[in-house]
């Protein structure tokens, strides 16, 4: 079974009050707690509808980012690797999701270096490769310690680089099977997929790069059409989840899960 398109679990956590003061690269507004809270159910009822089983954590008021709970930990077939986020506010959001982790995998390890740094949406993992990418939040020794850390499992680390301005690689690409990668032109041009398939997103809907590809769907933030007809168009089966109030918060289709099949 392909471990990085289909999953038989999925981790979620309930968005809290103190979203609203969420981190932001530019202010677009105050997310409405109520919507974000529907379009997080409905979310949650596609995955589930894939036949996964999901759990949803509670909501965690003292850290306003934490339904993003992709930047944690990595999960792969062998174990997880608990993360160290570079933005300091999210620091206690790895420790909380530990235990978790442990409940579901024999081998949970973590990132420990006091000046690593790293974060669940810069990494890609394909079946070749797991590519990461340099951000303001995701550093070189961040990468070089999750480099050991999962040589022991036989995966490989590829370093590459986040555009200026991006918060996370992810937010500018999407694995959509296992030979095919949904990119933005900024960031394909970079030659970082060369030895991929690659589908560019449609200039003016960038913010559509960030999709997740769970079992037979490919979930992306409605509202962008030429996006969602390039995905079909490539015979992809797509479902659209209202993302308006997430990417207030520069939040996307992958943030708000950990995917996974334990061994």
């Amino acid at each position: 079974m392909s471990f990085s398109i289909r999953f038989s679990h999925a981790i979620t956590r309930r968005p809290a009050p103190s979203i609203t003061q969420g981190l932001r690269a530019v202010d677009t507004g105050t997310p409405d707690l109520a919507l974000m809270q529907a379009h997080h159910d409905a979310y949650i009822a596609t995955l589930r509808e894939t036949g996964a089983t999901v759990v949803e954590l509670p909501a965690l008021p003292a850290y306003p980012d934490s339904v993003f709970v992709e930047d944690t930990a990595l999960c792969l077939p062998q174990g997880a690797v608990v993360m160290r986020p570079g933005a300091p506010s999210r620091l206690g959001e790895a420790a909380e999701m530990a235990p978790h982790l442990r409940a579901l995998y024999r081998e949970v390890v973590a990132i420990t270096g006091a000046d690593n740094f790293i974060e669940g949406g810069d990494i890609l993992v394909t079946e070749r490769e797991i590519l990461v990418g340099r951000s303001a939040r995701t550093n070189a020794a961040g990468i070089a310690e999750l480099t050991r850390l999962v040589a022991r499992w036989g995966h490989a680390v590829r370093e590459v680089h986040t555009p200026p301005g991006v918060l996370h690689f992810k937010t500018d690409c999407s694995l959509l099977d296992i030979d095919t990668i949904l990119s933005t032109r900024r960031l394909s041009a970079s030659g970082c997929f060369d030895g991929y398939k690659v589908i560019d997103v449609p200039e003016g809907e960038e913010a559509a790069a960030n999709t997740i590809r769970f079992n037979d769907l490919v979930l992306m933030p409605a509202g962008f059409p030429r996006t969602c007809d390039a995905i079909a168009a490539a015979g992809f089966t797509v479902r659209e989840i209202g993302n308006s109030e997430c990417a207030k918060l520069d939040g996307g289709m992958s943030c708000l899960s950990l995917r996974f099949t334990p061994a």
